[in-house]
């Protein structure tokens, strides 16, 4: 892979209207989350220092988003993880930056690689560069609230029980959550409820191709757990947990 070249959108602008060329591995419902949504185009706009591309020529061949916020700032919980996760950093990066609040940590928000570069390390290489832009920048500490790879595979097994699942070399049991150990990451917790996905059923049809008739939990393809249908009341939820994961880069 001698010809990647990884950057920072600051360094190169001009591929901020390219970031969506690849096509990526996201389930189609995920690209419905209404905090991306609203947020996606601002860290675009206002954080481009810590939105990383990698390009093979012309090509963009990954992406990753990262955000700076304070994790130790008064009311939320002295440096603890929080619980709410990928919505909750994002909330409180933007919340941060309008209010002039200095950022103490960086949070990863999305590393992903294009279907057809997949299996040749660029996650790796993205998770890297992201720790080394962060440290460029003088924090410490990247967390990021883990989406592990292998979990749609097992919708009904408990985030709890799959996060701290291990091979017999003793690292993770999960490829995604394995890759950040190797890179020096710690698993700190569980996050529950790192992501929140609503629509009507009509939506959900339209995403999934699925029925979205029966009361009760469905299972969708791509999906971590289970969604939860509500036909009477026209809607469904879903509610993602992620695995908390500490970068110590300094």
């Amino acid at each position: 892979m001698t010809g990647i070249e990884i950057t920072t959108l600051a360094q190169r602008p001009e591929l901020a209207t390219r970031l969506w060329d690849m096509k990526d591995s996201w389930p189609e419902f995920a690209q419905h989350d209404a905090l991306a949504w609203l947020l996606y185009p601002r860290m675009v706009s206002e954080l481009p220092q810590y939105v990383l591309v990698a390009t093979d020529g012309a090509a963009v061949v990954a992406r990753g988003f990262s955000v700076p916020f304070a994790l130790r700032a008064p009311g939320r919980g002295g440096g603890e993880l929080p619980a709410g996760g990928w919505d909750q950093v994002l909330a409180w990066a933007f919340s941060d930056l309008r209010r002039g609040i200095e950022p103490d940590t960086v949070s990863a928000i999305e590393i992903s690689v294009a279907t057809d570069r997949q299996g040749e390390g660029l996650s790796g290489r993205m998770l890297a560069a992201m720790r080394d832009n962060a440290a460029a920048r003088g924090f410490a500490e990247v967390v990021a609230p883990v989406r592990p790879s292998g979990k749609p595979a097992e919708p009904d097994t408990s985030i709890h029980e799959y996060a701290y699942r291990t091979r017999e070399d003793g690292l993770p049991h999960d490829p995604w959550l394995r890759v950040h150990v190797r890179a020096g990451g710690v698993i700190d917790s569980v996050a529950p409820l790192s992501m929140t996905i609503s629509g009507s059923v009509g939506q959900w049809r339209e995403w999934t191709g699925l029925p979205f008739d029966t009361r009760g939990e469905v299972r969708v393809p791509g999906a971590l757990v289970p969604v939860r249908c509500e036909p009477e009341q026209g809607y469904a939820v879903y509610v993602e947990p992620n695995v908390w994961v500490r970068h110590r880069i300094r």
